[in-house]
């Protein structure tokens, strides 16, 4: 929340920097008059005002890198996530002992596709791959596609998975 306000405050420097650059310009250009101010003030305000838009485009540098930092951790973690995914994806697969047809249909599945897609792709009819499904559902103990999904979710979800991903030992 600090850094929020913080960021706030400072894009609120840079645009009242702006606008007197702004308004300094324009008022030269339409021969607007204003009062007059000492020579050396107005000098300090245009240092103030130059010195406000470097130190935002610092920080907003700094911001950008940390993001930019940040999004690349991120990713990261998901590549570490997908690879566990895909590993335990496998471990269950050959623990269920799937046929490769069934492991295809099976993946498939975890997928998203629907029958009609993966009866597309397979070349097959959907009533060849709803048995498959069927044998995949009975093979790993569950009664539908939701509950299949969710097995490999709460893998994932398990300290032993997650100490994985942080490098450290499983219990």
């Amino acid at each position: 929340m600090k850094d929020r306000i913080a960021f706030f405050l400072l894009l609120l420097v840079q645009l009242c920097c702006a606008s007197f650059f702004l308004f300094d310009i324009l008022s030269s250009v339409l021969g607007l008059r204003r009062a007059p101010i000492p020579w050396a003030a107005y000098e300090m305000i245009e240092i103030g005002a130059a010195l406000g838009l470097v130190l935002g485009v610092a920080v907003t540098a700094t911001l950008l890198y940390r993001s930019l930092t940040a999004r690349q951790r991120a990713e990261e973690r998901l590549r570490l996530a997908s690879g566990a995914f895909m590993e335990v994806l496998d471990e269950r697969l050959t623990d269920w002992a799937l046929t490769p047809a069934e492991r295809d249909v099976a993946l498939m599945a975890i997928k998203g596709l629907s029958l009609a897609e993966i009866a597309a792709l397979r070349s097959t009819s959907e009533g060849t791959v709803k048995a498959q499904t069927n044998a995949i559902y009975r093979k790993a103990g569950v009664t539908g596609r939701s509950q299949l999904l969710s097995l490999f979710i709460d893998e994932l979800m398990d300290d032993q998975v997650v100490n994985r991903l942080a490098g450290g030992p499983g219990p």
